[in-house]
């Protein structure tokens, strides 16, 4: 083939190809994309990253790389780039533990330019590949359809663990797994129906969890490791709506304690420490190894009089699982009062290196707190400190840890100050968390249509395979087996 040939071969190539060949303008500035995948770092095992091109453009493609494999991705309408599943996979297994580059090429004007590459880490470590949340309208206090779901966070696969169509269209809430156990479960119902559904692998019990020593029935769970006990708050809960307010919503106790619940037994224990008239205890949560109880505790004041004047400290008390006994001394890990803020949801990393918590100006329930950022404590060290990198203008509230202790989800109203979204951060061995990332989903616009927020995230290591309707039979026909407390 001589010299004119090829010459003639490749302008043909090029007049026919849909796309140019040449870019004529390298900028120095990044691309603007929903959601911020910019600098992320992200687990081997996650559902491809599809992003949209905020940038006005006529066309554009973009060229994700590992070291050795290189897709290229071509916008669809609305510049939205949907990376194949089988490509993403690929690149993912040839990048853990290093970084995947991805420039983003656009037409602008009749000229294709090129935008500054950015990279996305790839940590060694795995996330669970399930999560589970609840999806309710946005402002909790109606609803008409409600569910508890599990999302496949390999892919976009997302299943009902139970729904309230099975049961009258009540309230569903406060789901919580053991140690990450996707067979060992429970819930709440409230309204109709109202009971703890309680699922161990293929046995599911209904609990009727109110009794005369109590204040109500069953509020916040925490499993004990063992999955022989589980921590309740009760609480006598109101909620009120503010007028002209940054925080629409208030919802606080005006008396709260908290217990045990033995799964064997059937049978409430508590301790003077933590059921005082005095004091407002709430969220509890076990350490790893089940030998110690953290809360949050607040000085009772009149309600809802002096609502922003309540600041819950963190404290923790030692629980012995044989003789299911407290120890008789509460430890402060931060103290309210003389910082003049408030803790929610602790929870501890399954390592039992960290604890994470939400931090606001008042009150335990941060989920509409503009101010409400994640805050650790690292439990060797005795210090806490925030976390810059996960935290943003406005809510961060509920969190949860992956069973490998390097991976946390939390919900934020970052996005517009309405819908609650679930967040993924990395935290290396330092403890310190990495910016977060979007839960990933099919269509890039699905978070602009999607009506519903995403509450109550929870890492499972598998999938839930109890059916909804089942779970909504038990709850309609079982008269229930009657919690007892014991002094």
């Amino acid at each position: 083939m001589n010299k004119q040939t090829i010459y003639l071969w490749m302008l043909a190539l090029l007049m026919a190809c849909s796309e140019p060949v040449l870019v004529k303008k390298n900028l120095e500035v990044q691309p603007v994309i929903f959601p911020d995948y910019v600098g992320v770092t992200i687990p081997s095992n996650i559902a491809p990253l599809n992003f949209e091109l905020k940038n006005q453009c006529q066309d554009a493609r973009a060229l994700i790389t590992s070291e050795t494999e290189t897709i290229e991705v071509k916008a669809k309408k609305g510049n939205s780039f949907v990376i194949p599943v089988s490509k993403w996979k690929k690149i993912l297994q040839f990048s853990t533990g290093k970084s995947i580059g991805v420039t983003i090429q656009a037409k602008v004007d009749g000229e294709w330019i090129a935008y500054a590459p950015f990279n996305i880490d790839v940590a060694n470590e795995p996330i669970d590949s399930w999560l589970a949340y609840r999806l309710i309208e946005p402002g909790y206090e109606l609803w008409n359809q409600m569910g508890i779901y599990q999302r496949n966070l390999e892919n976009y696969t997302e299943d009902a663990i139970v729904e309230n169509k099975m049961s009258g269209n009540n309230c569903m809430n406060c789901h919580s797994f053991c140690m990450q156990n996707p067979d060992k479960m429970l819930f709440h119902m409230r309204e109709t129906y109202p009971c703890t559904i309680l699922i161990d692998g293929d046995k599911v019990e209904k609990l009727n969890t109110k009794t005369e020593q109590t204040i109500s029935p069953l509020v916040y769970p925490s499993w004990h490791p063992s999955g022989k006990y589980v921590a309740f708050s009760v609480n006598k809960t109101k909620q009120s709506f503010h007028m002209n307010d940054k925080n629409r919503v208030e919802v606080f106790d005006s008396a709260s304690d908290v217990v045990v619940y033995d799964t064997e037994k059937h049978e409430i224990v508590t301790s003077p420490l933590l059921s005082s008239e005095s004091s407002f205890e709430t969220f509890p949560t076990f350490s790893p190894d089940g030998k110690r109880l953290f809360f949050c505790t607040a000085q009772a004041r009149p309600m809802p009089r002096e609502y922003n004047e309540v600041k819950y400290s963190l404290c923790s008390v030692s629980f012995d699982p044989s003789a299911r006994r407290f120890g008789t001394t509460v430890d402060t890990l931060y103290n309210a009062v003389a910082d003049g803020k408030s803790v929610s949801f602790p929870r501890v990393s399954p390592d039992g290196k960290y604890l994470l918590f939400t931090l606001s100006g008042y009150g335990n329930f941060s989920i509409w707190h503009k101010d409400a950022d994640l805050y650790m404590l690292n439990l060797a060290a005795n210090h806490i400190y925030p976390l810059d990198s996960v935290n943003s203008d406005d809510v961060e509230s509920y969190h949860s840890w992956s069973s490998n202790s390097r991976w946390i989800v939390f919900s934020s109203r970052r996005i517009d100050g309405l819908y609650t979204r679930p967040f993924f951060a990395y935290v290396d061995e330092d403890g310190q968390a990495h910016k977060p990332f979007l839960l990933p989903q099919e269509d890039s616009e699905f978070y602009f249509r999607f009506m519903k927020s995403y509450n109550i995230p929870e890492f499972i290591t598998g999938k839930v395979n109890q059916q909804g309707r089942v779970l909504g039979l038990k709850a309609k026909e079982d008269k229930g087996i009657d919690v007892k407390f014991v002094q």
